[in-house]
C-alpha cells in the first residue's frame, strides 16, 4: 500500500514537471500563430487565437533569415564533426596510461575549466591568427570542451581492455583499434556527445556577436536578435495589416529557434542518458 501511494506522488510529481516545462512552449506556440489584436489583449494562453503566419513571414520576408538559417546549419554540422574529431581522439590518446604526459595534461585541461582567458585575450587572439570575421572565430575556441573530453575518455577507459589486447596481438595499430573497435562500441556516449556540440552550436550566440560583424556571415540567433530588436518600420506601424507585437516577433523566433532541436532530440534520445552514465560510471 504504502509502495502503490510513493508511486502515485511520484506520477503525479512527474506530471507536474512536465507541465511545468511544456505549458510554457505551448504558450509561446500559440503567441506565435496568434493575431496581434489577441496578443495585445492578453487572450492567448495554450491555443492560437485569430489564427495567422503573418509573425513568421514577417521574420522571413526579406531573406535574411534563411541566409542566417543557412549560416547556421553550416556552423553546425561542420563545427560538431570538428569538435568530435578533436575530442574523439584527445579522449582515446588520454585514456592510455602509456602516454608519456599524460598526467600533466589532464591537469592542464583540468586548469581550463575552473578558469578562463577572458573575452578581450580571445578576441585579441583571434585577431592575430587573422579570422575574425569567418567561422573559425566560433569554432576553434570550443573545439575541444573539457567536460565532454573527461566523459568520453572515462567511457573509453571502461571498455574491456582484452579487446586491445587481442586486435594489437593481431597486429592492428592504435588507429585500427581506435576506428573498428573503439568507436562502434561507443555509440550511445558519441551520440550524446555530439548531442550537446550540436546544440551548443546551433544555438551561439555570444562568439558570433563578439567576433563576427559581416552581416551576411551572421548565425541565426544574432539575426533573430537583431530583427526582434530593430525591426522595420511597417512592425512599429500598428495600422498596418502585417504589424506584429514585439512579444508575437519574439515567439515566433522562438519556434524557430528551437524547432530543428526538437525534431532531432527524439532520435537521439534512446542514447543520451545511457551515453551520460557510461561516460560516468569511472572518475
Amino acid at each position: 500500500m504504502v509502495t502503490k501511494c510513493l508511486r502515485s506522488l511520484n506520477g503525479l510529481f512527474l506530471i507536474l514537471c512536465a507541465a511545468a516545462t511544456t505549458f510554457p512552449l505551448l504558450n509561446v506556440l500559440a503567441t506565435s500563430f496568434s493575431g496581434s489584436t489577441a496578443i495585445l489583449s492578453g487572450e492567448v494562453f495554450l491555443w492560437p487565437v485569430d489564427w495567422t503566419m503573418t509573425a513568421f513571414s514577417n521574420l522571413f520576408k526579406d531573406g535574411q533569415l534563411m541566409n542566417a538559417m543557412k549560416n547556421t546549419v553550416i556552423i553546425t554540422v561542420a563545427g560538431t564533426i570538428m569538435q568530435m574529431t578533436a575530442t574523439t581522439l584527445a579522449a582515446y590518446s588520454l585514456s592510455k596510461t602509456r602516454l608519456k604526459g599524460r598526467r600533466i595534461a589532464l591537469l592542464l585541461i583540468l586548469f581550463t575549466m575552473m578558469f578562463g582567458s577572458g573575452l578581450i585575450p580571445m578576441f585579441l587572439l583571434l585577431k592575430n591568427l587573422h579570422i575574425l570575421n569567418t567561422f573559425w572565430a566560433i569554432w576553434l575556441p570550443g573545439l575541444i570542451s573539457a567536460y565532454n573530453l573527461f566523459v568520453m575518455k572515462s567511457s573509453f577507459e571502461g571498455l574491456p581492455g582484452e579487446l586491445e589486447e587481442s586486435a594489437t596481438i593481431d597486429g592492428a595499430s592504435d588507429l585500427t583499434i581506435f576506428t573498428r573497435i573503439v568507436i562502434p562500441l561507443s555509440k550511445p556516449v558519441l551520440a550524446a556527445i555530439s548531442l550537446f556540440y550540436a546544440v551548443g552550436l546551433w544555438n551561439v550566440y555570444a562568439p558570433a556577436l563578439y567576433f563576427i560583424t559581416d552581416s551576411s556571415k551572421m548565425p541565426l540567433t544574432v539575426k533573430l536578435y537583431q530583427m526582434i530588436q530593430l525591426p522595420d518600420s511597417n512592425l512599429l506601424d500598428s495600422s498596418d495589416l502585417s504589424f506584429v507585437p514585439p512579444e508575437g516577433m519574439k515567439a515566433a523566433a522562438i519556434i524557430i529557434t528551437v524547432l530543428p532541436i526538437l525534431c532531432l532530440y527524439p532520435f537521439l534520445q534512446k542514447y543520451f542518458v545511457k551515453g551520460v552514465l557510461l561516460g560516468s560510471i569511472k572518475g
